[in-house]
């Protein structure tokens, strides 16, 4: 069953538990990869979702951290509750240590040498992590050994 699939489903299961909260964050996944799909007139794909997936938890964790900054502990409770749902969805991450040794690999891979050559590592990075790892993470990496 693909990605898209199992959301759609698990509202189902949502609406018929009456949890309001789940419903509402996967309509609002659904919405935002229905919304990519109209707008670039092609089916997405599961590593498509993923990253629709991953902005969504990027954006909820940014939220998050702007309610704990003003003291709004309701909302900080409620982006918590999203994110949950959300990462549920998703790959499990990469630890530091298999992310730097794909990383290695992918140097190795490439040739690069130097600064000059991180476009080259965190595209073919990017590709083969997927949404294994947050972006900024990749390329503190990136950077640590290619300085």
């Amino acid at each position: 069953m693909s990605l898209k699939e199992q959301i759609k489903n698990d509202i189902k299961e949502a609406m018929r538990a009456k949890d309001t909260a789940k419903r509402d964050t996967l309509r609002n996944l659904q919405a935002a990869i229905k919304q990519i799909e109209v707008d670039e007139r092609r089916e997405l794909s599961d590593t498509d979702v993923e990253a629709v997936l991953m902005k969504y938890a990027k954006q909820r964790e940014d939220a998050k951290t702007q309610f704990a900054d003003a003291e709004r502990d309701d909302l900080v409770a409620k982006e918590e509750a999203e994110l949950a749902i959300v990462k549920s969805y998703l790959p499990e991450p990469l630890s530091d240590e298999e992310l730097e040794a794909i990383i290695k690999e992918i140097i190795a891979q490439t040739g690069a040498k130097s600064m000059k050559d991180i476009g080259k590592v965190m595209g073919a990075a990017k590709t083969k992590i997927g949404s294994r790892a947050d972006g900024g993470t990749i390329l503190k990496i990136v950077k640590t050994l290619l300085s």
